[in-house]
């Protein structure tokens, strides 16, 4: 991924104790364990997931869950959840403040990401891309017709896609633009008049001491850095995910109007915390 968005500041610098390298490299050695043990099981379920439900997959979903949960517990970061997961068929869109989110709306949902189609060529996170059911995504015009079929397909097995409508991650503490683009697809005539699209907010609070941004990864940060910090801090912070009412796609008039919507109701639990002093 590439941290694009800045806003001229930088991080606080992070010095990692001897006390904390130790701690970062059991942390990481666990959760390396943990995720290689899950891709192998979910590679393996495949093998007899695909061929019994097609595009439908209602087992490797929990191993998923289940890496995800384990590695916010060996990071220490406690997660709490407000709100009703969307019973309909349909979409998820949330703000994007850090790689963390991948494991955080995991942990809770049973969640498709839809990611650019670079990411599918990067070493390593492929395999669990790939592996996890993630819809690669190229933004030019002409694959538009491309993606529809693949949403629908997806979206119509009861799959519920995860947009990061922002298009780049942030310092944690704001919501940026939704770029409008990303729910054209939504008012294809093949999906408008049944799906769903659920505003899901998440607020990271940083561990005590700690800049109110520690978990946000914008700028010209590098992930080792990002990575290693997250890995030696204790105590660890927390994050909360605030599950907003699902809308019919078919109550709004166009794109604008459903990404304007979207984007106020997520960021609207931000800007409460931000005015009580919050993370």
């Amino acid at each position: 991924m590439n941290v694009v968005w800045k806003d001229g500041s930088e991080p606080e610098v992070v010095r990692v104790t001897p006390l904390g390298w130790l701690r970062a490299g059991l942390r990481a050695l666990a959760i390396l364990v943990v995720l290689l043990t899950g891709l192998l099981a979910t590679l393996l379920l495949r093998l007899v997931e695909r061929p019994l439900f097609g595009v439908q997959r209602p087992l490797t979903p929990w191993i998923t869950q289940a890496v995800c949960t384990l590695t916010l517990a060996i990071l220490g970061i406690r997660l709490r959840v407000s709100g009703q997961h969307m019973r309909e068929k349909g979409a998820v869109v949330a703000n994007h403040a850090s790689w963390l989110d991948i494991f955080v709306l995991n942990a809770r949902k049973r969640i498709y990401f839809v990611s650019k189609a670079e990411v599918a060529r990067w070493p390593g996170v492929s395999w669990l891309a790939k592996a996890t059911g993630t819809v690669f995504i190229k933004r030019v015009r002409r694959e538009a017709g491309a993606q529809v079929a693949v949403f629908c397909e997806r979206l119509g097995a009861g799959h519920k896609l995860l947009f990061f409508p922002e298009g780049t991650s942030t310092d944690s503490r704001r919501v940026l633009p939704f770029k409008t683009t990303l729910f054209a697809a939504f008012f294809d005539d093949s999906l408008r008049d049944w799906m769903h699209v659920q505003p899901v907010t998440v607020i990271y609070r940083a561990p005590m001491g700690r800049d109110p941004r520690f978990f946000g990864w914008w700028g010209e940060q590098d992930m080792g850095p990002h990575l290693l910090k997250v890995l030696a801090q204790a105590p660890q912070g927390s994050v909360e995910l605030v599950l907003h009412e699902p809308v019919a796609v078919a109550e709004f008039d166009d794109r604008k109007a459903l990404a304007a919507y979207c984007e106020r109701v997520v960021r609207a639990p931000l800007n409460l915390e931000l005015a009580k002093g919050g993370p």
